[in-house]
């Protein structure tokens, strides 16, 4: 069993079983027609589950083979331009050869003695990405597991930067349409039941500042703590962007910590056309990024980015065994001083090659393709009558639903849109998301493939209709 430890003695072996590997995927990227299989959990699970790991293969290529039974053959392949469901990118080659660095290597980004020059990359990465954000010379952060992690961190300092122990007191203020880490994040801090307080969205889904504030100086007179206001830059379900510059302001009228969640947006900070709509991001005290959305990072490489270094020091622990004090003094820089991960992966690697081989402009212009595509998309919605969309978009995501002309019942019409999105997965044909707008069913393009063209969400809106209407086309049946 030794024979398959990574080592000096094996690097042969790691060759080529690395590069067997690759060159099946490679092969399935090449030859993948559609984005999905259609395959179902009960004709998939039984493959799975005569499986016993107990009984090795004792073959890489063996393995590989049932990999393709079990995984390759029915993965859903974010790299088709027909993929437009969810917050998934394809990825970029850079990033993925980091990926299969980092992974080799196996370095472990919480002390400096277990990841030395990692420790570096990730900094200067941190310092790059606060740069563009506009925090300031005192701006520090750390890489996270993902956007949810990195609200939570960020909520974290927040509650302790407010200075009460009373938690009961204390409000996180938020869109309608923010995500839900928001609330989750609370109940994980022991914020109470009616911490996070809603604030409406206007008709392009953007928070309203107008309440934001009457809801801050209702806080504030009821002695209540306004802990943060959380705004989103890109919101999951619309791309909305929140109206930061006016809700900065806020924030310090009330002396409330402003965090923005651009787990989704953050493309923008690298884009060459649409820069200016985060504008006020500056003024945040913490700032939520992740480059595996649209930066078209390998899963997972997110941050939490802070104005002031020094409110990291709310997630700072010391062990003797791991990062003791002496080491503070030292100037020994372990990241795990900054991050509530300990052992954590060397994702900022990915980043790094990306930026490295591609520059901060290759990638900003790939999101700006996806944006304008969005405009495309749009200009079709609004055009065709067989469609209803909600809003213009801001990013790339488009939400809306079929329309039929001869049904009225907005129940069935419900039921067709839902049909139609199950219909398509199943046919594999293309692969969409779903929401719910003012209690109804809508279906969403998430647009983030630069290989996505107009006339592909042309083709799938043709699939839609086509879907939808035989649907009611058997109600209409039955009804008769």
């Amino acid at each position: 069993m030794r024979s398959h430890l990574l080592n000096d003695l094996t690097a042969e072996h790691y060759r080529r079983s690395v590069t067997e590997g690759v060159e099946r995927v490679a092969a399935k990227l090449a030859a993948t027609d559609r984005p999905f299989t259609g395959i179902t959990v009960d004709a998939l699970a039984p493959r799975i589950d005569r499986i016993d790991l107990d009984r090795p293969l004792h073959d890489t290529t063996a393995v590989l083979d049932e990999l393709e039974e079990v995984y390759l053959r029915d993965a859903v392949y974010f790299h088709h331009p027909r993929y437009v469901a969810h917050l998934n990118c394809p990825v970029v080659i850079p990033a993925v050869l980091g990926e299969a660095m980092l992974s080799a290597v196996n370095s472990s980004l919480d002390t400096w003695d277990q990841s030395a020059g990692g420790t570096l990359i990730e900094r200067k990465l941190i310092d790059w990405t606060a740069a563009r954000v506009g925090l300031g010379p005192a701006a520090d952060g750390v890489f996270t597991s993902g956007g949810t992690q990195s609200n939570l961190q960020a909520l974290l300092l927040a509650r302790e930067e407010a200075k009460t122990s009373d938690l009961a007191k204390l409000r996180v203020f938020t869109s309608e349409v923010s995500h839900f880490s928001v609330r989750k994040s609370a109940k994980l801090l022991g914020l109470g039941p009616d911490a996070v307080v809603s604030i409406p969205a206007d008709h392009d889904k953007r928070m309203r500042t107008v309440a934001l504030a009457h809801e801050l100086e209702r806080c504030r007179r009821g002695g209540l703590v306004p802990m943060a206001v959380v705004a989103t830059a890109g919101t999951t379900d619309f791309g909305s962007i929140d109206p930061l510059p006016e809700t900065a302001e806020l924030c310090a009228q009330y002396g409330t910590w402003l965090h923005v969640d651009a787990a989704y947006g953050c493309g923008l900070l690298a884009s060459l056309k649409y820069r200016d709509r985060i504008d006020g991001i500056e003024h945040a005290d913490s700032v939520t990024v992740d480059y595996h959305k649209s930066f078209f990072q390998p899963v997972s490489s997110s941050a939490v980015l802070v104005r002031d270094t020094a409110t990291l020091r709310h997630a700072t622990y010391h062990a003797e065994y791991l990062n003791p004090r002496r080491m503070v003094r030292e100037r020994i820089p372990n990241q795990v001083d900054k991050s509530l991960q300990t052992t954590r992966r060397f994702d900022a690697l990915k980043l790094w090659m990306t930026l490295r081989v591609m520059g901060a402009d290759g990638v900003g212009e790939l999101f700006d393709q996806v944006c304008d595509l969005a405009r495309e998309g749009w200009r079709l919605l609004v055009t065709d009558p067989r469609f209803d969309v909600v809003v213009e978009p801001a990013l790339s995501t488009l939400v809306f639903r079929y329309i039929p002309a001869a049904v009225t019942d907005p129940v069935e019409i419900d039921r067709a849109n839902l049909h139609a999105r199950k219909a398509l997965f199943a046919s594999g044909d293309a692969v969409v998301a779903g929401t719910k707008v003012g209690g109804r069913h809508y279906l969403k393009f998430t647009l983030l493939n630069p290989e996505t063209r107009a006339a592909d969400l042309a083709a799938v809106l043709d699939l839609i209709a086509g879907h939808a209407e035989q649907y009611l086309g058997e109600f209409l049946d039955r009804a008769s």
